[in-house]
């Protein structure tokens, strides 16, 4: 399955990588051995606690290398017309809290937050495809929405 993920989402996960591999692992591992030198190590802290450390670096290094495989990195500043496509910056007006969102479509592994939502989410799949001054209602398990389009932007 296809995963779109933005240039600097896929860069930001790319150095994350780096640095677990070449950096963050190599002193745990570093870290672990110091530890086993100590003694019994079932009751070893440090230890115990590298390991574990060990294990997640080493969980999301397959995590990342995985889906490296499966992402499609798309530019968002290229633009795309006059439509909602992955990458857009939208602006809409939220007619139940009357007030103005701007927000940009992302993958699910980009940073997600306040100004960035996945286009799997209920509200970024709502949107993909309209256009200028198009409403929508979007069904969340918390509420439903309407919102009209404002703005699209790519930059």
């Amino acid at each position: 399955m296809v995963m779109y993920i933005t240039t600097d989402g896929f860069k930001a996960l790319k150095e994350e990588f780096e640095y677990l591999k070449s950096i963050e692992r190599p002193k745990v591992v570093n870290e672990v051995a110091e530890a086993a030198a100590q003694g019994d190590r079932s009751e070893n802290a440090e230890y115990i606690y590298g390991k574990r450390r060990l294990r997640e670096i080493d969980s999301r290094m397959r995590f990342l290398n995985k889906n490296f495989a499966e992402m499609s990195v798309i530019d968002p500043k290229l633009p795309r017309g006059e439509r909602i496509f992955f990458g857009a910056t939208v602006s809409v007006f939220d007619e139940d809290n009357n007030e103005d969102l701007k927000f940009q479509i992302v993958g699910p592994l980009d940073t997600l937050d306040d100004t960035h939502i996945s286009y799997q989410s209920p509200v970024g799949q709502a949107l993909l495809g309209k256009t200028f001054d198009d409403s929508v209602t979007i069904h969340t398990p918390k509420e439903t929405r309407h919102l009209t389009i404002c703005d699209i932007e790519y930059i």
